[in-house]
């Protein structure tokens, strides 16, 4: 069996971090073995110098949103005038434009650390609604961009039916819209995973898909035994219009049509009651964090802790890309619930790397991913210990490090299915990704 060698300098093991770690890597991109106590590098084995991480799980992007990077900074608004900002951006997507933006983007991940995303799609079909001739093309055109950038990623093909409890879609959202359930059921089974990608759905939230078509993607998620994520209570304005519809909360209506259970996560999950979290909590349904978007759109800060306490897995996302940047997530989120309740210390390193790793790739439908240990996939991801950030700290504070100081500028390497795509601070695969960055969001413009 051929294996591929990677000694690694520090490396974070779950609990602690480890100086001196072999891994070996099979030829089937998974890791064969792990052994500690290494001083040296074995002959011809790969080094990475620094703090080895398993890849960070990014679970909700919106691949498109980083084109708006910069523009919705400007001035002042609410969360509304940026989604209309949103859905100028959205409007000019084509299966090819949205290929190139989303490979830079994916780039840009990797560049961070990141080697799974979890594509929270929506933009399915050509303006005015009219399906492309593959009714797929755009959510195939993100599954290759993710091979081309050399990430995995799981598509959250998302059901989006209404512009809010029973309304018809809008003008711009009309590319969205499926027309039901049943027709975005049918649609979405063409689709079929591959090495690098996963299938999974998503209800985009309890606004835009009306309330007894809910089970119709719960039941398609519970089939195919997929990962299910929905937008749940971001604004409170969405908890006001979903009692006035229902009499109810967003998270007790999902409840009442199934859609709560151990493979469905809640993006945000920000305004709930005591009920909600202990629904939450309770069905073991996941709350993925995204603190860095959540503050950009001045969304509020979430119950991070009680719900966490209840039985909700955490992860983190970084949902409309005002940075990538998973550390920063893992930062936020501590220090957000610090600010909101003027204590310290509610997380420690180890748990926030766990958010951004394993549990993040649970969300994700990724269950052998997020860990350095046998049989493992063997993603991972290198941190600079002696950078202007990190330099200073004892190696073995690397957990620390890393979350409190590092940035994604620090990453140095990035590893996955044994296979270097970021290489000292170098994408190997897309050769210049501002250059990409840039003109594949200069061409939504024109």
């Amino acid at each position: 069996m051929s294996l591929t060698t990677y000694w690694l300098e520090h490396a974070w093991l779950g609990t602690h971090v480890e100086p001196g770690v072999a891994l070996d890597v099979s030829a089937e991109g998974r890791i064969a073995a792990l052994r500690t106590g290494v001083a040296t590098p074995p002959p011809g084995a790969e080094v990475l110098r620094g703090l080895t991480l398993p890849g960070l799980a990014n679970a909700h992007s919106h691949a498109f949103h980083r084109a708006l990077r910069g523009a919705v900074q400007v001035g002042s608004g609410t969360f509304w005038t940026w989604r209309e900002l949103m859905y100028r951006a959205a409007q000019n997507l084509t299966p090819d434009n949205y290929f190139a933006l989303a490979r830079a983007v994916y780039a840009e991940m990797a560049l961070a650390g990141i080697t799974n995303v979890g594509e929270f799609h929506y933009v399915h079909h050509a303006p005015g609604g009219t399906p492309y001739a593959d009714p797929n093309a755009m959510g195939e055109a993100l599954i290759e961009a993710a091979a081309a950038a050399g990430i995995r990623i799981t598509l959250l093909d998302t059901a989006y039916l209404s512009s809010g409890f029973g309304e018809a879609p809008n003008a711009h959202q009309q590319r969205f819209s499926d027309g039901s359930a049943e027709a975005w059921a049918e649609r979405v089974s063409a689709l079929k995973p591959r090495e690098h990608a996963l299938i999974g759905a998503a209800v985009h939230s309890v606004r835009a898909v009306p309330a007894d078509q809910l089970a119709t993607v719960a039941r398609w998620a519970e089939e195919r035994r997929a990962p299910l994520h929905v937008h749940l209570s971001e604004q409170t304005a969405e908890n006001d219009a979903c009692r006035a519809a229902h009499g109810r909360t967003p998270t007790q209506l999902l409840a009442d049509h199934g859609v709560l259970g151990p493979r469905t996560t809640g993006v945000h999950n920000t305004h709930l009651t005591d009920t909600d979290i202990a629904l939450l909590g309770g069905t073991g349904t996941g709350t993925c964090m995204c603190p860095t978007t959540e503050r950009d759109l001045a969304d509020g800060i979430g119950p991070a802790t009680r719900l966490q306490q209840a039985g909700s897995p955490l992860s983190l996302g970084s949902d409309s890309h005002a940075v990538i940047d998973l550390l920063e997530e893992a930062r936020a989120m501590e220090l957000n619930e610090r600010l909101r309740s003027r204590t310290r210390g509610h997380w420690t390193a180890n748990a926030l790397l766990t958010a951004a790793t394993g549990d993040g790739h649970a969300s994700l439908g990724l269950v052998d991913a997020g860990r350095l240990e046998a049989g493992a996939l063997a993603d991972f991801t290198t941190v600079a210990l002696d950078s202007v950030r990190t330099a200073g700290p004892l190696p073995r504070l690397g957990a620390e490090t890393a979350v409190f100081a590092a940035t994604a500028a620090d990453v140095r390497h990035t590893v996955v299915a044994g296979r270097h795509i970021v290489r000292d601070g170098h994408h190997t695969l897309v050769a210049d990704v501002p250059s990409a960055l840039a003109e594949s969001i200069e061409a939504l413009r024109s």
